[in-house]
């Protein structure tokens, strides 16, 4: 009998990745995605027929426990969230609404409705913010720059605190920037990627970007997904930080992705007042060896091929939607 998991987040980054790694196990595949006007499915059309949607939200724990009764997961991936950090301080109160006491109200369900089932909660390395040391590792303190990061750590510690209270196997991967074609167009690598093709091709003049010097530790989301997945095989549950290890600026993104096709950034990119956060967060960069070493884990796409392969993708995208 197949593993059932069940994927809050699904039609996201990471839900599709997720959602087709789980297939290739084996694994009956639950999404739930929330009601909306507007539907986007653009992610996992491909794997549409061979999962099953379930509609529910982080705002309804009726509709969470409902869900899981009627599915039994074996395993809970809890990757929705208000997830744009510059959105998180214009709206601060749905972002600890959905992000951090979504994370509450699911874990309770859990723990009435299907107890035995293992848990994922996405945490993120921008619980570290204004770091303490570097490189961040599970042991580092957090300090955390935004609502978003402030929502984290709430529903960082609230796994910690289910796992401790009720025994139940909940697990926080510490995840470090992931990013792929798939990303969204609001945050700052895809709208790289996605104005660096657009130049190439005519179709604009000009990129405009916030802070430059920033630096990020970026990694392709297929290859995260998997340490997500790993967590929980484990017998027992815990915390891991998944990173590359290593940082690039917004400005080091910038020059390879022009240069991919064969342009010159600062030909291109204006610095814009209008995308500069409250609070920045300068400097992250993650220590994966306790994941190396206890799951096994490993990235297998590095900075420069994961930026080409962006840019590469909105190429061919913006071809596509030409003709």
């Amino acid at each position: 009998m197949s593993k059932v998991a069940l994927i809050t987040g699904i039609t996201g980054q990471d839900g599709s990745y997720l959602a087709e790694f789980l297939l290739e196990q084996g694994y009956r595949v639950v999404g739930m995605t929330r009601r909306s006007s507007t539907v986007n499915f653009e992610r996992i059309a491909h794997i549409q027929d061979s999962i099953e949607l379930v509609s529910g939200d982080l705002l309804d724990q009726t509709s969470l426990m409902s869900i899981l009764r009627d599915t039994q997961p074996s395993e809970v991936y809890n990757l929705a969230a208000q997830s744009f950090v510059q959105a998180s301080f214009q709206q601060a109160v749905l972002t600890g609404e959905t992000t951090a006491l979504g994370v509450t109200r699911l874990l309770d369900a859990i723990r009435v409705s299907a107890p035995e089932a293992r848990f994922y909660q996405a945490s993120s390395s921008e619980m570290f913010g204004k770091v303490m040391e570097v490189p961040q590792r599970e042991s580092t303190p957090f300090y955390p720059r935004s609502p978003y990061g402030v929502a984290k750590v709430y529903g960082h510690w609230l796994t910690i605190n289910y796992r401790e209270s009720y025994s139940m196997h909940t697990n926080s991967g510490i995840l470090f920037n992931h990013e792929s074609p798939r990303r969204g167009l609001e945050f700052v690598t895809r709208k790289i990627s996605h104005g660096a093709a657009a130049i190439k091709l005519g179709l604009a003049k000009e990129l405009r970007l916030g802070n430059l010097d920033a630096h990020r530790d970026w990694g392709y989301a297929r290859d995260y997904v998997k340490a997500m997945w790993l967590m929980l095989q484990q017998d027992t549950p815990g915390d891991y930080v998944v990173a590359s290890g290593a940082t690039h600026s917004v400005r080091d993104f910038c020059e390879l992705a022009f240069s991919s096709v064969g342009l010159d950034w600062r030909d291109y990119v204006v610095q814009d007042e209008r995308f500069m956060r409250p609070a920045e967060v300068d400097l992250l960069v993650g220590d994966p060896s306790r994941a190396e070493q206890e799951l096994g884990w490993k990235r297998e796409v590095d900075f420069d091929s994961l930026v080409a392969m962006m840019v590469e993708g909105d190429i061919d995208l913006l071809r596509s939607k030409g003709a």
